[in-house]
């Protein structure tokens, strides 16, 4: 499946024009494979967008989603539930949204979500829940809460995915569809018109189908350059965490990620394995229920009085836990976070980047988590194995991308490389090369 990179090289040289690659897209987009991918569509208004597109714009009127929490002019934006299908319509459109279109990129549509990306599974008891497209015989997960914008760019109905990520939510749908999750430093995107989870860890970012597009679609949406140097892998130094990011991992995912370092290595990459004892700390910082509780209860506590009925019983257990968090106990959790980074930092400070499965498993069976009291308890086990590895970096403040580093015929498995933050350009550097080593296992 070609790229944004090589659709846009074909329109310039009239192999193409956005009108057929629009109408292929909105084809896919109509197709089974996307099935519950969409919770509004507009493509109309994206055929005419196509029609005078400009092919020497960076997205040559080529199609990107636009997940269900950010605002669109003239819409309202319901962040895949139901109790705000009735909100007033923005005003206009999220910053991010502006920015690729400004860009020449044409909106396909609003893509599903965890209700409120509260979760890193992506089962949505309103809209329904897109299947992964890497089984055709078994509905699998899509990994969230960014689904329904995953299964749009591994589908092939769109470029870029425009999503968010509190604590995985790009990079757990990127590996469990065989896709490019980038997850850039918070601050270097802003977050204006997207409807909140945690204001302190959400990150405004996307999926592509390579890491080229990953740097154009983080260029777009940061307003800035990426400075991606073209060392060789050996020129780089990188670790391996061996503590917390292999516990409970599948034999799939090992064996894909014991591959993926063989062939790194091979290319002379120096990688080193450490300890990182500060991971131990998270459980006792996050103790009274971590930020993402206790923001998203600060946003939604007149709402849930309001429409609770409305609300997935699982979303609105979890925004619940954030009640009973004290003034003094979240300014104690600010404070030990900003601690426990400067930790962190030091620690990888002698690195050009770490690596680690983005998820320790394989996506299990839509079937296993669907919406049920008595599927609550395994629901919830597969969405702590999911969040685990990349909430990591959130809680970092950092940056990491998720890279497929499975064969034909395998599940899905993503690679993670991370660092702290503002070390977008290094870690996004390291990973073209990584994936072009990996595309030749």
């Amino acid at each position: 499946m070609n790229d944004l990179h090589a659709a846009r090289l074909t329109l310039q040289a009239g192999g193409s024009d956005a009108r057929t690659e629009m109408e292929r897209a909105i084809e896919i987009s109509q197709s089974p494979a996307c099935a519950h991918v969409f919770t509004r569509t507009m493509f109309d208004e994206a055929r005419r967008d196509a029609a005078k597109a400009n092919p020497e714009s960076r997205l040559a009127g080529l199609a990107f989603t636009s997940k269900d929490l950010f605002d669109i002019a003239g819409q309202p934006t319901s962040a895949g539930s139901v109790v705000l299908s009735h909100a007033p319509a923005a005003k206009a459109d999220a910053v991010a949204v502006a920015r690729l279109r400004a860009a020449g990129g044409v909106l396909t549509g609003r893509t599903n979500m965890s209700e409120f990306a509260f979760s890193g599974v992506g089962v949505n008891p309103h809209h329904g829940t897109p299947a992964n497209v890497s089984d055709s015989a078994t509905p699998r997960i899509p990994g969230g809460s960014s689904s329904g914008a995953a299964i749009s760019v591994a589908s092939g109905a769109a470029f870029i995915g425009l999503g968010s990520d509190t604590g995985g939510s790009i990079r757990i749908p990127a590996a469990l569809n065989g896709v490019v999750g980038f997850k850039n430093t918070a601050r270097l995107v802003p977050a204006d018109g997207a409807l909140p989870l945690s204001t302190t860890l959400d990150t405004v970012c996307a999926m592509t189908r390579s890491v080229r597009d990953a740097i154009t679609a983080h260029e777009i949406l940061s307003a800035r350059r990426v400075r991606a140097g073209t060392a060789p892998l050996a020129a780089y130094r990188m670790a391996i965490v061996k503590n917390v990011f292999f516990d409970g991992i599948e034999p799939a995912v090992a064996t894909a990620f014991e591959r993926a370092l063989k062939t790194l290595r091979a290319t002379g990459t120096r990688i080193e394995e450490i300890e990182l004892p500060e991971l131990a700390d998270l459980p006792s910082i996050n103790a009274t229920g971590g930020f993402s509780a206790a923001e998203s209860h600060a946003w939604h506590r007149l709402l849930l009085e309001r429409s609770g009925a409305g609300y997935d019983p699982r979303v609105a257990q979890r925004i619940l836990r954030g009640a009973a968090m004290k003034a003094h106990e979240y300014i104690d959790l600010i404070n030990a976070r900003r601690a426990w980074i400067a930790r962190v930092e030091t620690a990888l400070a002698p690195f050009d980047a770490v690596l680690s499965p983005t998820v320790p498993i394989t996506a299990p069976s839509i079937a296993s988590v669907a919406p049920g009291a008595e599927r609550d308890d395994e629901f919830f086990r597969v969405n702590a194995l999911l969040l685990r590895n990349p909430s990591i970096v959130n809680m970092l403040d950092g940056c990491a991308i998720s890279l497929p580093c499975h064969t034909a015929g395998e599940l899905p498995v993503g690679l993670m490389l991370w660092h702290a933050a503002l070390h977008d350009d290094a870690v996004l550097a390291l990973a073209l090369q990584a994936e072009r080593a990996l595309q030749n296992q």
